[in-house]
């Protein structure tokens, strides 16, 4: 039986933004060379601190950034190709390739009804023939994704926060999309309703298979949702593994780190498991060590760490680390 091909390949992926220091301009490597697969149907989690380029990588996914270098191929047909010059137009990708956002107060157009922001890439692609037509789907999304048909007249500031988000998912949805990039899309939400959201998204996928990357900075948020998590660290990826693989045996140290900060819910437990506190700041991504840029606040960093980057190596079940030294 032949391989189920991927529904995204990213091939050496980076986003640089020019950034001025005095007379001259210096790039700041938001996303560094990275590259990763997804399938159809699964979801890969994206981890990390704020700042290290989670975020971008998605956006320059759907191309709201343009690429500095790299390859995306979306359902084996190539988007962007820096080597090769290809550099598609996306909008007949829109349909397929969509974002939830992350901050549900800005994401959304105050001045429209919930109707008019979930019908708007239907007017977009021109996906009903009557106004009839329109409507009833846009009430079958907002029945989706647990709102009520009364609030289609409503605008998006009479909502909470929780409902708030579902619209965005909702016009997410409209266009039947194969993958979505979900961008933190509970962060800014309370607790309580954290947990009815990505239920929701776990839901959604069963009905409808389409292929999440799902940002967040939560690892027992995204262990929940996830197939596969990547852990990032100042725009490069650092560990890619198997959900439950990467929570039992995480092998790289800044993965270590991150895990170790997660709260336990059983006391003893969490007074007998040690805290890995790193040493240091994060370097800011305009002044990069060289090498790992995790080295320096790294404990088991040597001479060879400083000197390149270590490549993702495959430690079995498909576990990737980038370390020398562990």
């Amino acid at each position: 039986m032949s391989e189920e091909k991927n529904i995204l390949e990213v091939s050496h992926l980076k986003q640089y933004f020019p950034v001025q220091q005095g007379f001259h301009k210096i790039p700041l490597k938001a996303v560094d060379n990275i590259s990763f697969t997804i399938k159809p149907g699964e979801t890969l989690g994206l981890v990390g601190e704020s700042g290290c380029g989670k975020t971008t990588v998605g956006r320059t996914l759907l191309r709201l950034y343009q690429p500095t270098a790299g390859r995306i191929v979306f359902d084996g047909e190539v988007l962007y190709d820096s080597e090769e010059k290809i550099d598609v137009d996306m909008l007949p990708y829109r349909k397929r390739m969509q974002m939830v956002f992350q901050d549900p107060y800005s994401s959304l157009n105050p001045r429209m009804t919930v109707e008019d922001i979930i019908g708007e890439p239907l007017d977009v692609h021109r996906l009903y023939s009557n106004r009839e037509e329109r409507r009833d789907k846009i009430l079958e999304l907002m029945e989706y994704v647990g709102l009520n048909a009364e609030h289609a007249t409503r605008y998006a500031h009479e909502f909470s926060g929780g409902q708030r988000q579902r619209i965005g998912i909702a016009r997410a949805l409209a266009v039947n999309p194969q993958f979505i990039v979900c961008d933190e899309p509970v962060s800014a939400l309370d607790v309580s309703i954290q947990a009815q959201v990505v239920n929701m998204f776990a839901d959604l996928q069963k009905k409808f298979g389409m292929a999440y990357l799902f940002i967040a900075h939560d690892l027992l948020i995204v262990q929940h949702i996830s197939d596969r998590i990547a852990v990032m660290y100042l725009g490069k990826i650092m560990e890619i593994a198997p959900s439950d693989e990467l929570m039992d045996r995480p092998i790289h140290p800044y993965t270590l780190s991150l895990l170790s900060a997660v709260p336990i819910p059983d006391p003893k437990t969490a007074r007998e498991s040690k805290r890995i506190v790193l040493e240091g700041d994060v370097p800011s991504p305009l002044n990069m060590p060289s090498g790992c840029p995790f080295r320096t606040r790294c404990a088991y960093a040597t001479e060879q760490c400083g000197q390149e980057m270590p490549p993702l190596n495959d430690r079995g079940d498909g576990h990737f680390v980038a370390c020398w030294n562990r």
